[in-house]
C-alpha cells in the first residue's frame, strides 16, 4: 500500500515535471509567433519595393514564347489580375521583346476578355488592360500576408490559452499537499 503511494506520488511529480517543460515550449513558440507576426507587419511595405526589382527582371527576361516560365508567368499574371505592363500598357515599348518583335504590339495576354478580336495592338488600346501590374501584385501579396499575420495571431492566442491552462493546472497540483513527497529521516513516509 506504501509503496503505491510512493509509486503514485513520483507519477504526479513526473506529470507535473512534463507540464512544466509543456508551457515553456509553448512560451517559446508563441514568442516565434509574434516575432514572426511583428517583422511581418513591418516589412509588408518592402514587398513593394522587392516586387518593383523582380517584375522589371522578369519582363525584361519575356520572350513570347509559351514554354519560357517568364513568359507563362507574365502571361498568366495579366490575364488573372486583367492588367497590362508594369505601371501601363506603354511599358511593353521599352522591353526587348518589343524591339524584336517590330510590330508595334504587347502580348495577347493584355487584350481585355470581352474583345474577340484583339491583335493586342498599341493602335487600339481600347482593347487592352490599362491598369499595370506591379500595383496589383502588391496589393495582392499585401493581403496574403495580413492573411498570414492574423492566422499566426490566432494560433497565437490559442497558444496563450493553452499555456495558462497548464499553469493553472501546474499551480493547482503544486500547492496541493496532497501530491507533495514526505521525505522523514532518508526515507519515505
Amino acid at each position: 500500500m506504501g509503496q503505491c503511494g510512493i509509486t503514485s506520488s513520483k507519477t504526479v511529480l513526473v506529470f507535473l515535471n512534463l507540464i512544466f517543460w509543456f508551457v515553456i515550449i509553448l512560451l517559446l513558440v508563441f514568442v516565434t509567433e509574434v516575432v514572426v507576426v511583428v517583422l511581418g507587419y513591418i516589412y509588408r511595405a518592402k514587398v513593394e519595393e522587392e516586387v518593383n526589382h523582380s517584375i522589371t527582371k522578369v519582363y525584361d527576361a519575356y520572350n513570347g514564347t509559351n514554354p519560357d516560365a517568364a513568359s507563362r508567368a507574365i502571361d498568366y499574371v495579366q490575364r488573372q489580375l486583367h492588367c497590362c505592363g508594369i505601371h501601363d500598357y506603354t511599358d511593353w515599348k521599352t522591353t526587348n521583346w518589343f524591339k524584336e518583335s517590330k510590330n508595334n504590339s504587347v502580348p495577347l495576354s493584355c487584350c481585355k476578355a470581352s474583345v474577340s478580336n484583339c491583335t493586342g495592338s498599341l493602335a487600339h488600346p481600347t482593347d487592352l488592360y490599362g491598369e499595370g501590374c506591379e500595383a496589383l501584385v502588391v496589393k495582392k501579396l499585401q493581403e496574403i500576408m495580413m492573411y498570414v499575420i492574423w492566422a499566426a495571431l490566432g494560433f497565437a492566442a490559442i497558444q496563450l490559452l493553452g499555456m495558462l491552462c497548464a499553469c493553472i493546472v501546474l499551480c493547482r497540483r503544486s500547492r496541493d499537499p496532497a501530491y507533495e513527497l514526505l521525505i522523514t529521516g532518508g526515507t519515505y513516509a
